[in-house]
C-alpha cells in the first residue's frame, strides 16, 4: 500500500509536471496496484466492490442528468467500473476531488445511451487495456468545473460547500492553472498505408477507447498523449485539447457536443506516438466523422495515424488541427507499412471531407503525410493550410519503396470522383529533399487544382538520394482523368539542384496550366543529374510512349528571372498532342550555362514561346531559346520583344523541326548584339527556323530606333494649302497691262552697260508712276495685309527626350524664310511693282506706245 501510492504520486507529480513519462515508466502499475474507486461523500454516491470489479449506485440526479463525486478513481487491469444508472439518463457527471491522477486499465461501463463525463484536474492515465462500453459520448478531461447553461459549475475542487446541481445541459469546461495531464497507452495500430492505397488492416478487436457509432470522445487536459493508444469514434467526433488556461466551450450537436476554444488562454501540448491512432472511421454506414486537435505543440510521429475514412453516402467531417505553437508530422513506423499522417478519405458514395491545418509552423519530415483522397465517384476534400513557416522535407531511411518513402501533401483521385483542391497560405515554404505538394488524379477522375501564396518558396533537391525522389510542387495525372491548375503568387521563387514545379501528364490525361506570379526574382538553378535538370514547365511526358493528351499553358510574370547551370523552363509535349504555350513577363531575362526555354512537340503541333521584356535578355555559355519538334511534329513559333538581346558564346534562337515545317520566328528590338540569322546551326551565336527534310520557318527581325514603350510624338495633322505658298500679285485694273519685248533691257553680255534709254525701237526708263492715286483710294487709310502662314511640314534630323522621359523628333531651324509677297490690300492700284535694278527697268503704260 505505501509502495503504490508512493509511486501514484510520483506519477501525479511528473503529470502535472507537463513532463511526459516513457511507456515503461508508465507500467510500474500492476494487478497488485489497490485500485480505489471511493466516494467522497459529498452526494449520494454508493460503489460496491467484488473483486476488482466496482458498481457505482444512487448518486444526485436532477432531471435526466446523473451527479456522482469521487474521491479516487482508478481500476486495475481486467477491472471495471459500472455505472448502474436508469436507461433514461442523458449524461452522468463524475468528478475525482482527491490529489490523485486516475489510472484506468480496465473497463468503464454505463446503461443506456447515457453520455460520461469524467473530471479529474490530478490527471487520468487510460492504460494499455483500459476500454469504454456506453451508449453515448465520453469526455475524459482534467478541468476544474463543468459549467451549464444556468450558470452553475460542477466542480472537482470546490466542494466544501453543497453542489448546486441542475437539469441543464453542459456548455463549457473550466480549467485551472496546472491542469493535469491524459495518456492514453496502448500498442499501436497494425494499419497498412501507402500514397496510393486507402487505409486497411484496422481491426482493433476490443483494444483501445472506442464507442459507439455517431458518438464524441473527447480527451482535454493540459497535456495529452498518445502513446501507442489507439482511439475510436467511428462515425462520430474524435476531440483532443490540451489547455492549460482557460475554459473550452460546448457545444450541442447530434453526435454528442462540439467543442470551441474562444476564451482558451494559453495551450498545451500533444503528442501521438507509438503507431497511435485517432479514428473517425465509419463501419456503420451513417456518416464520415470528423477530428478536431488544438493544442500549443502538436507532435505526430512514428506511423501514427488521424484518420477518417468514409464509408457512407453522406459528405465526411473534417480534421481541422490548430497548433499555436507548432505541428509536427515525422517519421513512419519500424517496418514501414505505416507513415505518421493525417488522412481523410473517402471509399463511398458520400464525399471526403477536408483537411485544415492552421499552425504558424508546420514541418513534415522522414516520410510523414498529409493525404485527402477519394477511391470512388464521390469527390474528394480539400487540403488547407495556413501557416507561417511550412517544411516539406526528404524521405524515410531504408523504406524501399521511393514513391512510399517520400514526405508528401497529397490531394489524389483514385477512382472517377474529382480530386480535392490543395491551398497553401504561409510566408516561407520549403520543399526540400525529395518532398512532395501535389494533386493528382490515378484514374478517371480529374485532378484537384494546387494554389499556393506564400513571401518566398524554396524546392531544391539538395540532400535527395539517387533515383527517383524529387522535390517538386505539382500537379500532374497519373491516369485518365485532367490535371488540374498550378497557381503560385509569391515575392521570390527559388528551384534548384533538379527541383521541379510542374503542371504534367503522365499517362493520357491532359495536364493542367502553370501561373506563376512572383513579385521580386524567379531563379532556376542547376541539375540533379544530366537527365534531371532544375525546371519549371507543363509538359506531357507518357510512360507508355503514346497519348494525345495535350499539354497546358506556362505563364510567368516576374520582374527577374534568371535560368542558369542547366536549368530548363517549358512547354513540351512528347506524345502526339499539342503543346501549350509559353509566355513570359519580366524586365530582364538571364539564361546562362546550358540553360533554356523551349516549347517542344514529337508529333504534334508547336509549342509557342512568347517573351516580352521591358529591359534586357542576355543569353550566355551555351543558352537557347528554342521552339524545337521532333519527328513528324511542326517547329513552333517564337516572339521576342526586348529593347535588349544579347547572345555569346554559342547562344541560340531556334525554331527548328525534322521532318514538319520550321517554325517562325519574329523579333522587335533596338539593337541585337552577338546573335545573327543563319540557315542553320552553327557553333556561333545563330537565330535559324530550319528544317532538316521539311519546309524551313521564317525569321524577321524588326530593329526599331525609337523604344516603342516610350510613346510617340505626336505630328500635325492639317495638311498645307499649296495655294496659300504662292505670292500673288496685285490684281490688273482694267485698261493696265505689262509688255516684255525683246532682252527686256539687259546687256549683251555682264560686262556691258545699258548707255541708252532706247534699246531695240523702245524707250526705256526708270519706272516712276506720276499718277494721283488719290482717285482710286475708295475706301479708308490702306493697311498692308500678310496672310496667316501656315504650317509646313519639315523633315526631322534628329532626336531627344525631354524631361518627361518621352522621344521628341527635332527638324533643324531654316537659315532664310522667304517672305510671303502680296499686295492684296492695294488691289485697287493698276500697277505691278517691279524690283529696281542698275539696268532700269520700269512700267509701261499705255502711253508709252
Amino acid at each position: 500500500m505505501k509502495t503504490t501510492f508512493i509511486w501514484l504520486g510520483l506519477v501525479n507529480i511528473i503529470l502535472r509536471s507537463g513532463m511526459f513519462m516513457p511507456l515503461a515508466a508508465m507500467l510500474l502499475w500492476s494487478n497488485s496496484t489497490n485500485a480505489q474507486v471511493t466516494p467522497d461523500s459529498t452526494l449520494n454516491t454508493t460503489v460496491s466492490q467484488s473483486g476488482n470489479n466496482f458498481t457505482i449506485i444512487n448518486g444526485n440526479q436532477i432531471g435526466k442528468n446523473l451527479f456522482h463525486s469521487f474521491s479516487q478513481f482508478s481500476l486495475p487491469t481486467n477491472g471495471s467500473a459500472f455505472f448502474d444508472n436508469a436507461t433514461d439518463i442523458q449524461n452522468i457527471f463524475a468528478r475525482v476531488t482527491g490529489s490523485s491522477v486516475s489510472n484506468i486499465d480496465g473497463l468503464i461501463r454505463a446503461n443506456g445511451s447515457a453520455n460520461l463525463f469524467l473530471l479529474n484536474p490530478a490527471g487520468i492515465l487510460f492504460g494499455p487495456n483500459a476500454q469504454l462500453n456506453i451508449g453515448g459520448s465520453f469526455v475524459g478531461t482534467t478541468a476544474t468545473s463543468i459549467k451549464f447553461s444556468d450558470g452553475v459549475e460542477f466542480s472537482a475542487t470546490n466542494t466544501t460547500p453543497a453542489p448546486l446541481l441542475t437539469i441543464n445541459v453542459p456548455v463549457g469546461l473550466q480549467f485551472g492553472s496546472n491542469p493535469g495531464a491524459i495518456t492514453v497507452q496502448g500498442s499501436g495500430h497494425n494499419a497498412q498505408l501507402g500514397d496510393s492505397l486507402q487505409v486497411s488492416g484496422l481491426n482493433l478487436g476490443a483494444r483501445g477507447l472506442q464507442l459507439q457509432p455517431g458518438k464524441m470522445l473527447a480527451l482535454l487536459g493540459g497535456n495529452v498523449a498518445l502513446d501507442g493508444g489507439l482511439l475510436s469514434a467511428p462515425g462520430g467526433q474524435i476531440e483532443l485539447g490540451s489547455i492549460t488556461n482557460g475554459s473550452v466551450t460546448l457545444n450541442s450537436i447530434p453526435e454528442g457536443f462540439m467543442l470551441s476554444y474562444p476564451h482558451a488562454s494559453s495551450f498545451g501540448d500533444i503528442q501521438i506516438t507509438q503507431r497511435a491512432l485517432a479514428s473517425a472511421r465509419d463501419l456503420s454506414g451513417q456518416r464520415g466523422g470528423a477530428i478536431q486537435i488544438q493544442g500549443k505543440q502538436v507532435s505526430i510521429r512514428d506511423g501514427s495515424l488521424i484518420l477518417v475514412q468514409n464509408r457512407s453516402n453522406q459528405t465526411a467531417g473534417d480534421i481541422a488541427i490548430n497548433a499555436t505553437q507548432s505541428l509536427q508530422i515525422i517519421g513512419k513506423s519500424p517496418d514501414f507499412q505505416s507513415s505518421s499522417s493525417l488522412i481523410n478519405e473517402t471509399i463511398s458514395p458520400g464525399a471526403a471531407g477536408n483537411i485544415i491545418v492552421t499552425t504558424p509552423q508546420l514541418n513534415i519530415d522522414g516520410g510523414g503525410y498529409i493525404l485527402n483522397r477519394t477511391f470512388s465517384t464521390a469527390p474528394g476534400g480539400n487540403i488547407a493550410i495556413n501557416t507561417d513557416e511550412m517544411r516539406v522535407n526528404g524521405f524515410a531511411f531504408g523504406d524501399p519503396s521511393p514513391f512510399r518513402a517520400v514526405s508528401q501533401v497529397l490531394a489524389a483521385s483514385y477512382g472517377a470522383g474529382k480530386g480535392g483542391n490543395v491551398n497553401i497560405s504561409t510566408q516561407n515554404l520549403s520543399i526540400l529533399a525529395g518532398g512532395n505538394i501535389a494533386a493528382r488524379p490515378y484514374a478517371s477522375g480529374n485532378g484537384g487544382d494546387l494554389i499556393v501564396k506564400a513571401d518566398t518558396i524554396q524546392v531544391t533537391n539538395e540532400g535527395a538520394p539517387k533515383g527517383f525522389y524529387f522535390s517538386l510542387l505539382s500537379t500532374a495525372t497519373f491516369g485518365f482523368g485532367n490535371a488540374g491548375n498550378l497557381k503560385i503568387d509569391t515575392r521570390k521563387l527559388s528551384i534548384q539542384a533538379g527541383g521541379r514545379v510542374s503542371a504534367s501528364s503522365i499517362v493520357l490525361g491532359n495536364a493542367g496550366s502553370l501561373t506563376i506570379n512572383a513579385s521580386e526574382s524567379i531563379d532556376v538553378n542547376g541539375v540533379k543529374d544530366a537527365q534531371n535538370p532544375s525546371y519549371i514547365g507543363t509538359a506531357v511526358r507518357p510512360v507508355f510512349g503514346f497519348s494525345n493528351a495535350t499539354s497546358g499553358n506556362t505563364t510567368i510574370n516576374t520582374p527577374l528571372l534568371n535560368i542558369s547551370n542547366g536549368a530548363t523552363v517549358f512547354v513540351q509535349n512528347l506524345g502526339s498532342g499539342k503543346a501549350g504555350t509559353l509566355n513570359i513577363q519580366a524586365n530582364t531575362l538571364r539564361l546562362d550555362n546550358g540553360a533554356s526555354i523551349s516549347a517542344s512537340t514529337k508529333a504534334g503541333g508547336g509549342g509557342n514561346t512568347n517573351l516580352q521584356l521591358r529591359d534586357l535578355v542576355l543569353m550566355r555559355h551555351g543558352s537557347f531559346i528554342s521552339a524545337e519538334a521532333e519527328g513528324s511534329g511542326n517547329g513552333g513559333n517564337i516572339t521576342l520583344n526586348a529593347p535588349n538581346i544579347v547572345g555569346l558564346e554559342n547562344s541560340d534562337i531556334i525554331a527548328n523541326a525534322v521532318k514538319g515545317k520550321g517554325g517562325n520566328i519574329q523579333i522587335a528590338t533596338q539593337g541585337i548584339i552577338g546573335l545573327k540569322f543563319r540557315p542553320q546551326l552553327t557553333p556561333e551565336n545563330d537565330i535559324t527556323a530550319s528544317s532538316e527534310f521539311g519546309v524551313s520557318g521564317t525569321v524577321q527581325i524588326n530593329n526599331i530606333g525609337v523604344d516603342p514603350n516610350s510613346g510617340l510624338v505626336q505630328l500635325p495633322t492639317n495638311v498645307t494649302d499649296p495655294s496659300q505658298q504662292i505670292a500673288s500679285g496685285c490684281s490688273a485694273k482694267q485698261g493696265s497691262r505689262f509688255v516684255v519685248t525683246g532682252r527686256g533691257g539687259v546687256p549683251q553680255n555682264p560686262n556691258q552697260d545699258v548707255t541708252s534709254n532706247v534699246y531695240d525701237g523702245l524707250r526705256l526708263s526708270t519706272w516712276s508712276d506720276v499718277r494721283d492715286i488719290s482717285e482710286y483710294r475708295k475706301t479708308g487709310e490702306v493697311t498692308a495685309q500678310m496672310p496667316e502662314s501656315s504650317e509646313v511640314l519639315v523633315q526631322a534630323t534628329s532626336w531627344h527626350r525631354n524631361t518627361q522621359g518621352k522621344i521628341e523628333l527635332i527638324a533643324a531651324q531654316p537659315t532664310h524664310l522667304q517672305p510671303y509677297l502680296t499686295c492684296g490690300a492695294q488691289t485697287e492700284v493698276p500697277a505691278i511693282a517691279m524690283p529696281t535694278t542698275s539696268f532700269g527697268f520700269r512700267k509701261l503704260h499705255q502711253d508709252d506706245y
